[in-house]
């Protein structure tokens, strides 16, 4: 989704808030103040380190969603950070999906029918992307807390009702249970097949949005090994994905050389290229019979240029995979056996087909993965900031780290001389996108470098580049502008901030020699490289 593109700057935010700490004086949320308004603003106390974060959590009872076990979760990482700063950002950062986006929660017998409403931050919509995302950090937790449990359970059962209602569509308004008015995007869009804008926030096909969906449900078992989650309705959500994936594993041209009949358009009344689909909103041609799934449209939303997107066919590999391990261990129901079958057997061809028409060869670089191709032979060559990404591909579990494939396509797309979208600047450095322009990278991709790489140097300098740009505010941005530094867009955006707080996750466990003890690298100076 393109909104108008909102660069703050840092100087004009260093006003006192016009909100304190204190707790409002009526004890309901109607008390509480917008925290798209609220996260603009410094908050006190302030942190001890050179950076002075403030303290960006809302009261504890404008609080949307509070969890125990992430509470305690908070007390242990802050307590063991030696830099003052990173444990200030990390403590606003991973609670900031549950204090700040989940809008509507339901409870419910059994646990799997509750239902749990997670907007994206400043927009008041679900995306099965972002809310995936926004809730792995606390997926390892809710063994621990029958609470969080059934938030998640109610996330799994919400999505799984968005994939029934239109599988094509990417954002998601309240569900009627909820009480919640829907809002509208704003756009005139034609969207074949058609769907109900009281329901549907925006409708982009992308192959991404419908393999998160299968990703929270997997990220669930693998940290409960629960699967009362497989309900019949789960199983139906499914093999409605399923469907979709054989529908978008077809070409532009049926046999003779007739244009295909597609499943799927989009045109939008727009100036902006990445916002439609050209040819009439189906998009550029692509070959049949590659076994690749077409994305209309990027993790950004951005329109893809050539729709077998690499690393959102990547991701749909390993989560058919998963989603069938589980299914045939915990299900006695033959038709889901067959269709755990099916399931496995679509994984190990796209993953096949992306090792065929995916990996190219770069002058310099010499095999890498493609981001995007058509089938036909032609290639993009870049990557985005938004996951999945290229430089994400281990994350999610395709490939090792230590591959020498992966090694090379890294090395592409952390080089401005290969990568269009690597912005080097004067203040930042990162991997950004059409979504934003080519003045601004995203913290988002520093992250993701940062939980790719083994070298001390390359990490440190990555965190401590994206806690400077969080300096004024204490949250991570979407962009930063990388010459000056001082220009972002959103100040709230909770995807960003839950993927600062797995990559702290990550370090503490992986290399704590650089974030924990008196000797750790990051320590609250500055860091120093080599």
């Amino acid at each position: 989704m393109h909104f108008p593109m909102l660069l703050l700057s840092a100087a004009l935010l260093t006003t006192a808030s016009a909100y304190t700490d204190r707790k409002p004086s009526l004890h309901s949320r109607a008390a509480c103040p917008d925290y798209k308004d609220y996260s603009t603003r410094r908050h006190g106390p302030y942190s001890t380190g050179r950076y002075s974060l403030p303290f960006q959590r809302p009261s504890t009872e404008c609080r949307l969603f509070t969890s125990p076990a992430v509470e305690a979760k908070i007390k242990q990482i802050t307590s063991q950070l030696a830099d003052p700063d990173l444990a200030r950002l990390f403590e606003n950062t991973f609670p900031n999906t549950l204090d700040t986006t989940v809008r509507w929660h339901q409870t419910a017998t059994p646990a799997e029918a509750s239902q749990s409403f997670i907007v994206t931050g400043d927009i008041n919509a679900q995306w099965l992307r972002d809310s995936t995302n926004q809730l792995a950090q606390y997926q390892s937790l809710a063994p621990k807390d029958p609470a969080l449990k059934t938030l998640l359970l109610g996330a799994i059962n919400t999505q799984a009702d968005y994939v029934l209602e239109s599988p094509y569509c990417n954002a998601f308004q309240p569900p009627r249970s909820s009480g919640l008015a829907p809002t509208s995007n704003g756009q005139n869009d034609r969207v074949h097949p058609t769907y109900d804008p009281n329901l549907v926030f925006e409708c982009k096909y992308e192959i991404d949005s419908l393999a998160s969906f299968l990703s929270l449900g997997n990220q669930y078992y693998a940290a409960t090994g629960d699967g009362s989650f497989m309900t019949a309705k789960w199983v139906e959500a499914v093999q409605t994905v399923m469907q979709v994936i054989e529908e978008q594993s077809t070409g532009t041209f049926a046999p003779g050389g007739r244009p295909a009949d597609m499943t799927y358009t989009f045109s939008r009344q727009t100036d902006i290229g990445t916002e439609t689909l050209n040819l009439g909103g189906i998009g550029n041609p692509l070959a049949s019979n590659t076994s690749l799934i077409r994305s209309a449209f990027r993790p950004s939303d951005d329109a893809t240029i050539m729709q077998f997107f690499i690393p959102g066919n990547a991701f749909m590999s390993v989560e058919l995979q998963r989603t069938a391990d589980i299914l045939s261990k915990h299900s006695k129901d033959p038709k889901n056996k067959e269709l755990a079958k099916t399931m496995a057997q679509k994984s190990k061809d796209i993953k096949k087909a992306i090792y065929k028409y995916g990996v190219t060869t770069h002058p310099e670089f010499g095999k890498v993965f493609a981001y995007e191709v058509d089938g036909y032979g032609s290639h993009v060559m870049m990557d985005d900031a938004n996951l999945p990404s290229l430089l994400a591909l281990p994350l999610l579990g395709f490939i090792e780290q230590d591959d020498p494939l992966y090694q090379s396509t890294r090395k592409m797309v952390l080089s401005p001389k290969a990568n269009p979208y690597y912005l080097p600047g004067a203040s930042f450095s990162g991997i950004g996108g059409p979504h934003i322009g080519i003045k601004n990278a995203w913290p988002i991709s520093r992250l993701v470098q940062a939980m790719t790489s083994d070298d001390d140097d390359e990490i440190v300098e990555s965190v401590e580049m994206v806690l400077k740009t969080a300096a004024e505010l204490g949250l991570i941005h979407e962009s930063v502008e990388v010459q000056q530094g001082k220009e972002f867009t959103r100040s709230w955006f909770a995807w960003a901030n839950s993927v600062f707080a797995h990559t702290i996750l990550d370090l503490v466990e992986r290399k704590p020699g650089l974030v924990i003890g008196p000797k750790a690298r990051l320590n609250g100076k500055q860091a120093k490289l080599g």
